[in-house]
């Protein structure tokens, strides 16, 4: 499904399907020993879909371990994201190269329901735009697509920044017609290549029960 949302330098890998938990590298399986077998098998799987994205970027299998706030820690020049949720594991790396940036979320393509978590993730701005996409395409679960998106946004701001952006920091707007969105930053974004980055842009689908949202900010 990613592959379908990411320009050519970025390589993916997913799963359907949760690979043995004899397949995490020691120091892997030290940090979810004590874990639920639902948190080692999507924490093992993840990063089994990175090790073969890497893999064809000429990269040997090794160890990856989560940094201080549970980032993905990539070999030196590469970037990268990884996403999980029930049933579907994923992961994108690229060159630094040529990309500055991934960001990646899958989520089961079902209504948020709860009001208090919709005004947690949405701002003023966005609900009435999310209400008029529900009437003319009333198929998709905007709530649930806006919250990945967001998580998208974040997984792609952390890695430039190394600080923390609010669900509220960031102003979505989407285009139905070309599965499009753009993130327009309320706060100062990171300086990439001499310029201030204001805005973060992504595709969408939904497919096979989920909703996937991906940004890649190419050289």
């Amino acid at each position: 499904m990613i592959d379908k949302l990411l320009p050519a330098p970025v390589v993916t890998a997913e799963a359907f399907q949760d690979a043995p938990l004899s397949a995490m590298f020691p120091e892997e399986w030290a940090l979810v020993a004590k874990a639920v077998p639902k948190r080692q098998k999507e924490f093992g799987t993840v990063r089994g879909c990175a090790r073969d994205a890497l893999a064809e970027l000429g990269f040997a299998p090794a160890p990856l371990l989560p940094g201080p706030r549970r980032e993905p820690q990539w070999p030196a020049g590469i970037v990268g994201a990884m996403t999980h949720c029930a049933g579907y594991r994923a992961a994108a790396v690229a060159r630094s190269a040529e990309v500055r940036t991934i960001g990646l979320d899958a989520e089961p393509h079902l209504p948020l329901n709860d009001p208090g978590v919709i005004n947690l993730v949405t701002l003023p701005a966005e609900r009435p735009r999310l209400a008029r996409l529900a009437e003319v395409q009333p198929e998709v679960c905007w709530d649930r697509l806006i919250f990945s998106a967001k998580e998208s946004v974040y997984k792609a701001w952390y890695p430039l920044t190394r600080r923390w952006l609010d669900f509220q920091e960031a102003e979505l707007t989407f285009d139905p017609t070309d599965a499009t969105f753009t993130a327009r930053l309320l706060v100062p974004g990171p300086v990439v290549d001499g310029r201030e980055v204001t805005e973060f842009h992504g595709r969408w689908l939904i497919g096979s029960g989920l909703v996937v949202t991906a940004i890649a900010m190419t050289v």
